[in-house]
């Protein structure tokens, strides 16, 4: 029992964590029906509907299809590094940053194996960290790129425009830094290699079930910028997924759900202790972009949004902060966390390898980014 509990602890740290806060806060404020009020169950319906027709979607062989279709006609290495990586930057933009590295980094093994053991040897590290970095800065753009993002668009009260606005000239920036990086990093190893991608993936599903998934996956984005309720579509997405796929719901991610509930109970006591709250306030206000991306690198940028959106109203700030705060330390998002078992269990001999170039890279793109936007900070001052 004792082994069970310690190997549950470690698969699910930030739960645990989050569990504990709320179980520490109850002991200063008494449960009563005020808990009711503190979780947001609007943004814990949207977010198990989408992550319930992604993982639907995500066993249809689409996603890995539309790959094989896009790499189709790579030939040079420059191309197939681009091409992987803009992969994991746009996709997570609409199926977030987590599905978008479950789906195209065993995709890239693949392709690796397919053009032979040198190639693959020198570019799996740098195209799976370079895929990792894309995808958490690539799902900054929408509020259904990740978690984080999803939370803090319902709490602040913007419309869709008005959030795309605020992270459309960072996602830019990083689209650029992520081509530069790339195409750098594609002169490593530019002899004349010559590369066939075979198209090999086939779509499981059949039309119908297609549809459905479709039909899911406009209704989120419609109950994401407000035009229906949240409830129907909750509705609508099991109904359609029973019909569908069943399966679908043993492979929603329910241990983030309840990592939300732990941090809504704890934030919503601590609102309660007027001292504590008002201390914490102080420490935070004004310095919500810092605040951010230092908290991630400790319990990742998920609960640092829940954590730090209780002692701020400067949601802009906090926004792209947690956005950023991905960069970093391998714990800093859970999607690094995705690729490094990914990595590990596709070669254990090179996880060290992999862990230290993901360092280097995160640090310069995450000093890049943060450069350039307490800058334009200053500018706008």
């Amino acid at each position: 029992m004792k082994d069970k509990i310690i190997g549950f602890c470690k698969r699910e740290t930030v739960l645990c964590a989050a569990a504990a806060l709320a179980l520490l806060s109850m002991l200063f404020v008494r449960p009563d029906a005020e808990y009711l009020a503190y979780v947001d169950f609007r943004t814990l319906v949207i977010l198990f509907c989408l992550m319930a027709v992604m993982a639907a979607l995500q066993g249809t062989g689409l996603f890995q299809w539309v790959a094989q279709q896009l790499l189709g006609r790579v030939r040079k290495v420059w191309q197939l590094i681009l091409g992987l990586v803009l992969l994991c930057f746009f996709s997570a933009m609409l199926v977030t940053n987590d599905v978008a590295l479950i789906t195209f980094v065993p995709f890239t093994f693949i392709i690796l194996r397919l053009i032979g053991k040198k190639a693959q040897k020198r570019l799996l590290i740098p195209i799976v960290a370079l895929q990792t970095v894309a995808a958490n800065l690539g799902s900054m753009l929408t509020p259904i790129g990740n978690p984080q993002n999803l939370y803090l668009y319902g709490k602040s009260g913007m419309t869709l425009g008005e959030f795309v606005l605020l992270t459309l000239p960072y996602t830019v920036l990083a689209l650029l830094a992520v081509v530069i990086w790339s195409l750098a990093k594609s002169r490593i190893y530019h002899a004349g290699l010559e590369i066939s991608i075979a198209g090999r993936a086939a779509i499981s599903a059949a039309p119908g079930q297609l549809l459905v998934y479709g039909v899911l996956f406009g209704l989120n984005l419609l109950t994401v910028a407000r035009v229906t309720s949240c409830w129907l579509t909750l509705a609508f997405t099991i109904g359609g997924l029973l019909l569908a796929d069943k399966g679908a719901f043993r492979r929603v991610d329910y241990s983030l759900l309840l990592t939300f509930v732990g941090f809504f109970i704890f934030i919503g006591n601590v609102g309660r202790l007027p001292v504590l709250h008002q201390f914490l306030q102080q420490i935070v206000f004004n310095h919500e972009l810092l605040a951010a991306v230092l908290v991630s690198q400790f319990i990742s940028n998920v609960p640092a949004a829940l954590l730090l959106s209780g002692f701020t109203s400067n949601y802009p700030a906090l926004i792209i902060g947690v956005n950023f705060g991905g960069l970093g330390t391998l714990i800093a998002s859970m999607a690094s966390l995705i690729s490094y078992k990914l990595v590990a269990r596709e070669n254990s001999k090179i996880k060290g390898a992999y862990f230290r170039y993901f360092t280097l890279i995160n640090i310069c793109f995450l000093a890049f980014l943060l450069a350039f936007a307490l800058l334009l900070k200053e500018l706008l001052a």
